[in-house]
């Protein structure tokens, strides 16, 4: 039996993906005649709004050889989720959504389709579309300042730069992080040359306040630069010598939660008297929750008692992160432009809001992202949907998806399944967050992409197995092979691309803290970083790879290929993880791409490409990969 509705097929669905609210959005239906005589409805449900779906009788377009056609439009005014199927109205039958989202007829309940409805003037900033991020982890890029005296007891300074991240527990179980590489903003600041040259025009940074680890997630005062990195003085100038580049440079928010040793909880006294863990009368103490019903006497992030989270619905702690002189504000004057918010399920999308007006404060140009490791639009954490990515929150997230999607695919995984996951996204996310979207392929919280790409399997190994774990020369040479074709899909997917410090010499490393590893500044890797650069290069040059329309061209066990569509140029991008050399049909011409390869082709835009077709006259760009 032939499809029945498809979303993802704009014969089936116009516009494509999540609409504006106030936008009209048209469905259609194929009925093969052999299902006899139909009424078809459309029954559509907005989550949280009575709860109760609302039927839409579809009208009769006509035939074509034992097909008839119906079709329905509806406005979608209201912000938030629909979600919807069709229902034949002459028996029990209905068209729910298959595995591979055609629609399929069910006697009984199945899986809906979704629109997603955001904000009518939901916007998302400019400068960062068709850009490059790079992510530094900034203990472990490059100490600019060498043999620094440590600024506080307790810190373990680490000369031999080559050396593994210290893992082993201390006497209770618990992993202090409490050994330093001395990376540092003069590091980053001498460094900018290196990064403009390789495409970077946004540098993600994970935190910098002062905390008494190397991760500092454990904030202690969030008005502070951490003194082992630098004063706030010297943050500053390094963002007005990074724009000078054409560099901005993100933050690390940490809001849920901060540091037991900190000026705000001070449980260890380090900061003196006063705090909310010794003094109840501390301006502190309502940021916290206490009580006998926690173990270690106050709520403590995932129950980690050096992390006491925090009550965000506290005014006063609203007002130090989101007010005039506080946390955003004094950052931003300083130069940030803009934040990433840590683990942004576990904050109130309320609290968000609000720091989202922070931001925007100063200027619409400043970016807020999210990390959110789900699909943003059908998150739910502790029982609330979230959203933040309607328009008044987030900017846009963390695109774990995708990692995910093209990871499974260059690991052996069928390309029909990727391509899906990342339609998937596509369809749910607002057209600004999915063309502002952080994608990535290694982070500080993941395994280096090149060992989770061809490295043994992690699986429930702990970290003793973990220590000192190479991949074979063989290992690492597949694994240059995959790492190339993953970031030419991550630079080419709709969002902005981010190249995790140190990928671009293939890195290796397992979990934290193995994939935090000082950058190897005397590494002779230099396959990759000519590659990065003619991606980076190929983005800022083609307008396909700002907002430009993404289309599935062909999936399956070994290829992927998919087009971008931009108002003035055209993109076609194909993976081949195969051992062959694939031959593939691109702007209606014959293309080769290499085994182990990938192939991007960019042409000006004429009337056959958009549909698709054979290329009209136009330049021709084409990048080619594969590695010996």
């Amino acid at each position: 039996m032939p499809c029945l509705f498809n979303s993802f097929d704009p014969y089936f669905k116009q516009p494509f993906g999540a609409v504006r609210a106030g936008q009209s959005v048209h469905l259609s239906l194929c009925i093969p005649e052999e299902l006899g005589y139909v009424d078809p409805h459309l029954v559509l449900q907005k989550e949280g709004k009575y709860d109760v779906p609302v039927h839409y009788r579809m009208k009769f377009d006509g035939q074509t050889p034992h097909q008839n056609h119906f079709s329905v439009d509806v406005t979608l005014n209201d912000v938030g989720l629909y979600f919807y199927y069709f229902d034949l109205y002459t028996d029990f039958r209905r068209i729910v959504r298959g595995p591979d989202n055609c629609g399929v007829v069910s006697w009984q309940e199945g899986e809906s389709w979704q629109i997603t409805v955001y904000e009518a003037d939901f916007e998302t900033p400019a400068p960062i579309k068709g850009k490059v991020f790079y992510q530094i982890f900034p203990d472990r890029f490059c100490e600019g300042v060498e043999n620094k005296p440590m600024p506080f007891a307790g810190r373990v300074y680490r000369e031999n730069k080559h050396g593994e991240p210290y893992f082993w527990p201390n006497e209770t179980g618990g992993y202090l992080n409490m050994d330093y590489f001395g990376g540092d903003f003069e590091g980053i600041r001498q460094k900018l040359p290196y990064l403009e040259s390789l495409g970077v025009t946004y540098l993600y940074l994970n935190p910098i306040f002062e905390a008494h680890s190397n991760h500092r997630y454990n904030t202690a005062d969030y008005l502070r630069a951490d003194p082992l990195l630098g004063t706030n003085e010297e943050f500053s100038a390094l963002c007005a010598e990074a724009r000078e580049h054409g560099i901005r440079i993100i933050l690390d928010g940490v809001f849920s939660h901060t540091g037991s040793d900190s000026v705000y909880f001070n449980r260890e006294g380090r900061y003196g008297v006063g705090g909310a863990y010794h003094d109840p009368n501390s301006r502190y103490r309502p940021w916290y929750d206490f009580g006998s019903q926690y173990p270690c006497g106050y709520r403590s992030w995932w129950g980690f008692d050096t992390l006491p989270e925090v009550r965000e619905e506290n005014p006063d702690y609203q007002d130090f992160i989101c007010g005039e002189g506080g946390v955003i504000d004094t950052w931003m004057k300083l130069g940030a432009s803009g934040f990433r918010l840590d683990v942004a399920d576990e904050l109130p999308d309320f609290f968000i809001e609000r720091i989202r007006q922070a931001v925007k404060a100063h200027g619409a140009d400043k970016l807020l992202l999210g990390e959110v490791w789900e699909d943003a639009t059908t998150k739910e954490a502790y029982g609330v949907r979230r959203t933040y990515l309607l328009g008044k929150g987030l900017d846009s997230v963390m695109n774990y998806p995708f990692k995910e999607a093209v990871l499974n695919f260059l690991r052996g995984g069928d390309g029909q399944a990727a391509a899906q996951a990342i339609l998937d996204i596509c369809e749910h996310y607002p057209a600004p967050a999915l063309h502002s979207l952080f994608n990535f392929m290694s982070t500080h919280d993941t395994v280096r992409a090149i060992t989770a790409l061809a490295g043994e399997p992690l699986d429930n190994h702990d970290r003793n197995w973990q220590s000192g774990r190479r991949m074979s020369p063989e290992a690492y040479e597949h694994g240059v092979k995959l790492l190339a074709m993953a970031y030419a899909a991550i630079f080419t997917l709709p969002g902005v691309p981010s190249i995790y410090y140190g990928d671009e010499v293939a890195m290796q490393g397992y979990k934290d803290p193995f994939n935090r590893g000082y950058y190897e500044w005397d590494s002779t890797e230099t396959r990759l970083r000519p590659i990065l650069t003619q991606l980076a290069l190929l983005r800022k040059s083609c307008d396909a790879f700002k907002e430009g329309r993404f289309e599935l061209v062909e999936a399956g066990p070994d290829l992927l290929h998919y087009r971008r569509v931009g108002p003035t140029q055209s993109a076609e991008i194909a993976l081949n993880r195969s051992n062959a050399l694939r031959v593939i049909t691109a702007f209606g011409k014959a293309a080769e791409v290499n085994p182990m390869g990938f192939t991007i082709l960019v042409e000006d835009n004429a009337t056959a490409h958009l549909q698709a077709g054979p290329a009209g006259p136009g330049s021709r760009t084409t990048l080619q990969y594969q590695k010996g």
